[in-house]
């Protein structure tokens, strides 16, 4: 063993490492042109189009990411990842949109949209921080994942880990508590605690040092070959994500089993749904869920299927198809591929709180142990293969977020200060921007607690061009003016004026009134008894017994249980920060402090009389989601009927080209206009459907409905 690794699970690294850099090289002897690096000639058929969609989708955050938030919230922890299945069948339209605009980044649109070189330049910006954003995600799973593989023993943590591994050990044993019967003195003990949040796990290894590895990696390879190495990387790396989702589970069974009786899966499930409480399997949250109530996940599915098409990897994904057939199949095949190893990805979740459920306290570390417990005492290299693995799940998206944005900063940004330079000169540009954009997701990275912080981040950012983007497609009233209104707007009231005013003004981070938190509301759902119902309340008695006289005259001793009968259980709802994006800690002068960013909407919300506090998070965090996405679609429209109209000799080619279906790589010239419109007399540019769009989108609907119901399926078996 070499720091918790084997020998043969470096072996099976190191080749997988020597396959990758050997594409890149290869890759790299093709690339004549800016084309050929940034859109690999436009030249990717049906297969290569949806393994680059589903590889650019699913990144190492798909894995590890869903196991934490189902690990943490039971099944419904599995919308972390599957939010976007409602808006698949949208993308069935909307691949062709983006196919048929014949242009390299997503920049190009606003700056032929809308006559704007400052917009696209504006938008190359912006959405390189966004993809940062994106990509970080991706590096924080890798590093934890592997940060759980390679921890220390306990005989090798030093005096100030112990010391922070025994505050974790006690957080842990009193958040599995039964919050009712704790003395007062132990839930304020668990306050304090959960305000401080020790460390439980401590590897041999630097975060920060695993984070700059794998940052350097992608950076040789994907410099060096450009898009046409991402995409031959994502089809050998989409096989290695489709084995890393199914790998863990029959050696999870088997755990199981081994532990309560039995043999073979259905058993196993069986283990599962008699030793976990029946909250567990709510696929739409239980009243212990924080994070994903049914009204979070509608609003939460809103925002991200409408910014998702916004985003700058969008158009690479779909642009470098050689038809839009290519791209819509290789879109909207490769994403349903994504929604449905996530659903493996929660057995795993699931699997894990049965298993591990006494012994993890830091859920993002779930998957990682998972690997350690269940493939190590094998001694087959299977762990080498899972780190494999989830680094391949990371470079399949880096890979493509790296090209994606070295195209928007030297198309939509360098150029504009340095024109007509070689095809030569402009690739090695973008080979030193995708550098900087990789390191960037890198610094990112570290500003972050936690996997699903990042996510929320990324689900909400490209809000500030969502209207711009949509509106601009869909309405021809949408203007130059009304366009660089909702943008700057959006950017400057939910991001740069939230990150700065903390900045300029740090008193702001412990004032009392920003430092609010919501109510720790109790919440009563009545269930089924089970066995392990039976046990939990003996401990509850156990509890209540040791409590001081006083307080057991406050607190009604808890009633015996008996198998069958229904169980009234309390859930004490953790209280969260309103304001703050990181939410509030506590420092060394015992004070609140905010962390991150504010949410000025929701502060003003609370002073216009709105107590934030009496409302659950989930309930907070929909709102402040849905005052995002509207904001932008308002303003942009409202200062449009404002102000003049763009002229219309400056739309009619724009509007051209999105009514002419893009069959092949031919020029515009030699493709007749194709698409009818749906109200010819009016602003909206609404196409009719032929006989594939809604064959496509109804079938794509029914694909959907079969997700859910194995979702369904797979959370039921065994009851």
């Amino acid at each position: 063993m070499i720091l918790g690794l084997s020998y043969l699970d470096i072996i099976v690294l190191a080749l997988y490492f020597g396959v990758i850099v050997y594409i890149g090289i290869r890759s790299s002897l093709k690339i004549k042109k800016e084309e050929d690096y940034f859109l690999g000639g436009r030249k990717f058929g049906k297969l290569f189009s949806t393994f680059a969609s589903f590889g650019q989708a699913t990144s190492a955050d798909g894995p590890a990411g869903v196991a934490t938030t189902s690990f943490k919230n039971g099944a419904s922890g599995i919308w972390s990842s599957l939010l976007m299945l409602f808006a698949t069948p949208l993308f069935w339209i909307t691949a062709p949109w983006l196919r048929r605009l014949r242009i390299t980044t997503m920049g190009d649109f606003y700056e032929e949209r809308y006559a704007s070189r400052k917009m696209a330049a504006t938008y190359a910006l912006v959405g390189t921080i966004g993809m940062m954003g994106l990509l970080s995600v991706g590096y924080k799973a890798v590093t934890t994942t592997a940060l759980a593989m390679t921890g220390k023993p306990e005989t090798a943590l030093t005096p100030t880990e112990k010391i922070e591994k025994e505050k974790a050990d006690r957080l842990f044993e009193l958040s599995n508590e039964n919050f009712t019967y704790l003395s007062q003195a132990e839930k304020q003990e668990l306050t304090e605690l959960r305000q401080e949040n020790p460390r439980a796990l401590f590897s041999y290894f630097s975060e920060d040092l695993l984070i700059w590895t794998i940052c350097f990696i992608v950076l040789f390879y994907t410099a060096l070959g450009g898009l046409e190495a991402a995409f031959y990387t994502d089809l050998l790396q989409g096989i290695f994500i489709i084995l890393l989702s199914i790998i863990l589970i029959p050696f999870a069974w088997q755990a199981i089993n081994q532990q309560f009786g039995g043999s073979g899966m259905m058993q196993a499930l069986t283990n599962l749904h008699e030793q976990l409480p029946e909250s567990t399997f709510e696929v739409f949250g239980s009243p212990a869920t924080l994070d994903f109530t049914w009204y979070f996940i509608i609003m939460a599915a809103l925002v991200s299927g409408m910014t998702v098409v916004a985003q700058p990897n969008q158009l690479v994904t779909a642009g470098a198809a050689k038809s839009e057939d290519a791209a819509r199949t290789g879109f909207v095949t490769g994403t349903f591929m994504k929604r449905i190893v996530t659903i493996l990805w929660g057995m795993v979740g699931l699997c894990a709180i049965l298993l591990y459920g006494g012994k993890i306290m830091n859920s993002d570390f779930v998957w990682g142990h998972a690997t350690t417990q269940l493939l190590a005492p094998l001694g087959l290299g299977l762990v080498g293969l899972m780190l494999a693995s989830l680094m391949a799940a990371l470079m399949s998206t880096a890979d493509c977020l790296m090209i994606t944005v070295s195209g928007l900063i030297v198309n939509n940004f360098y150029k504009y200060f340095y024109p007509e330079r070689s095809a030569r000169h402009y690739i090695w540009a973008g080979r030193i921007s995708g550098a900087i954009f990789l390191i960037g997701a890198a610094v990112i990275t570290t500003q972050f607690d936690t996997i699903l912080q990042i996510l929320k981040f990324i689900w909400e950012f490209f809000v500030v061009f969502v209207a711009a983007f949509w509106l601009g497609l869909k309405w021809r009233r949408a203007n130059r003016i009304a366009a660089w209104c909702s943008i700057l707007l959006t950017l400057l009231l939910f991001y740069l004026i939230p990150m700065i005013l903390p900045v300029v003004f740090p008193a702001m981070r412990t004032d009392e009134s920003l430092a609010k938190l919501t109510e720790s509301l109790i919440v009563t759902r009545n269930y089924d008894v089970k066995e392990v119902d039976l046990e939990n309340r003996k401990h509850d008695i156990a509890q209540w017994e040791k409590l001081p006289q006083s307080e057991k005259e406050q607190i009604k001793k808890p009633e015996a249980l008996t198998l069958g009968g229904t169980n009234a259980v309390d859930y004490a709802m953790p209280q969260q920060a309103i304001f703050w994006s990181k939410g509030v800690s506590v420092n060394r002068a015992d004070e609140r402090y905010g962390r991150g960013y504010i949410y000025l909407e929701l502060y003003l919300l609370d002073r216009l009389g709105w107590d934030l506090s009496r409302n659950p998070y989930a309930l907070n965090e929909t709102i402040r989601l849905g005052i995002r996405l509207l904001f932008p679609f308002l303003a942009l429209i409202f200062i449009a009927l404002a102000t003049k109209p763009d002229p219309d000799e400056h739309l009619m080619f724009f509007y051209q080209k999105m009514r002419t279906r893009a069959i092949d790589n031919s020029t515009l010239k030699n493709q007749p206009v194709t698409e009818r419109l749906l109200f010819p007399n009016s602003n909206w540019e609404l196409y009719t459907w032929n006989r594939k769009d809604s064959a496509g989108f109804l079938l794509a609907c029914l694909v959907v409905i079969l997700i859910i119901g194995l979702l369904y399926l797979m959370v039921s078996l065994g009851s």
